[in-house]
């Protein structure tokens, strides 16, 4: 963080924790951040807390803090980072069954997850050709960068890597004879899980990254990174490499798919109408429902004004577009 104190500030947290009084957290909480101008989403369940709030400084840190005068939440951590222009439109405080939908019942996070390591430390891992290197996240996350070695399940959501841990479990698979595995995602929330359903099915020496691959790339210097390529985060800043550094790819306003520079040179680009990705899934009648919000979107940067902008049409391809079920720790919450 600079030293200056910026104007709107962005904390995204989350938090493994019983919860049995989750769904009375919700008025009061919902209230005090609306009291203090803060915006985001906060997801609420029995086994935690997970979201991404922004606001001005002072509102943010008054959510935080009254989080933390619960003794449940006392060691409650956060990331945060100065945010341009606010990211958020509207401030919702959910209830979920779960604040990353696995779908397997029975998990307990809080008390079975698998060993962290330090980012200093995960290089070592992950060189060791012993290790199965996996990466967690959904398939286009992985497409734009990844460590090196790693493992892509290509799962649309995370609730297909079950299926994807039963069936490289069997002879032949990558998990086949429980070797060593060191797992990574954005924030850490979602290894705390896969790490926890590891070992509920006897996996003995299962690992994840402290902090995710944020912290990597925020604590290891690029000359000594295994980390290729970009990391996707749900928010205006879309990618960010070593040191956080925003990065090179901007996002389709039609189908949400991170954009590098041979999609945006592509011919099936048109900004706030299309992509390569969703070429030809919108009818001629969306399409310039689109261009016309973008028309207004373009109208309103331009007075120096905040535009919501219309709900998209409806697409034939499902976006990625990121839900409640999909929230990570940092860059996690919903998108605007």
């Amino acid at each position: 963080m600079d030293s200056v104190t910026p104007r709107l500030l962005t904390a995204a947290l989350y938090q493994f924790v019983d919860l049995p009084d989750f769904a009375q957290l919700r008025e009061p909480l919902q209230s005090l951040c609306d009291a203090h101008g803060v915006r985001g989403m906060l997801l609420l369940a029995p086994e935690g807390i997970n979201g991404t709030i922004a606001g001005e400084p002072q509102g943010v840190h008054a959510v935080l803090a009254w989080l933390r005068s619960d003794p449940r939440f006392a060691a409650l951590q956060h990331k945060e980072a100065p945010a341009e222009r606010m990211p958020f439109y509207r401030m919702r405080v959910r209830l979920k069954r779960e604040i990353v939908t696995l779908g397997v019942p029975g998990l307990n996070p809080a008390r079975n997850a698998g060993t962290y390591v330090k980012p200093e430390d995960w290089n070592a891992l992950i060189d060791d050709p012993g290790v199965v290197v996996v990466d967690t996240r959904n398939d286009y996350e992985v497409g734009i960068g990844t460590f090196a070695r790693a493992v892509n399940p290509h799962t649309q959501s995370f609730a297909e890597f079950p299926a994807w841990v039963a069936e490289q479990s069997q002879p032949g698979g990558v998990l086949a004879g429980k070797p060593r595995v060191a797992m990574f995602c954005t924030g850490g929330i979602r290894c705390e899980k896969s790490t926890a359903l590891l070992r509920s099915q006897g996996f003995e020496e299962v690992f994840h990254l402290e902090g995710g691959i944020l912290k990597y790339l925020e604590t290891v210097p690029a000359d000594a990174s295994r980390w290729q390529g970009d990391c996707f985060v749900f928010d205006e800043r879309v990618s960010v490499g070593h040191g956080l550094v925003r990065g090179h790819h901007q996002l389709c306003r039609s189908c949400r798919m991170p954009l590098g520079e041979a999609e945006l040179q592509s011919p099936h680009y048109v900004a706030g109408v299309s992509c390569p990705y969703c070429h030809g899934t919108r009818t001629p009648e969306q399409e310039r429902a689109l261009a016309e919000r973008e028309r207004q979107m373009q109208l309103a940067a331009q007075r120096g004004e905040e535009h919501i902008g219309a709900r998209q049409p409806g697409s034939a391809r499902a976006a990625p577009r990121q839900t409640d079920a999909d929230n990570e720790g940092e860059g996690g919450g919903t998108a605007p």
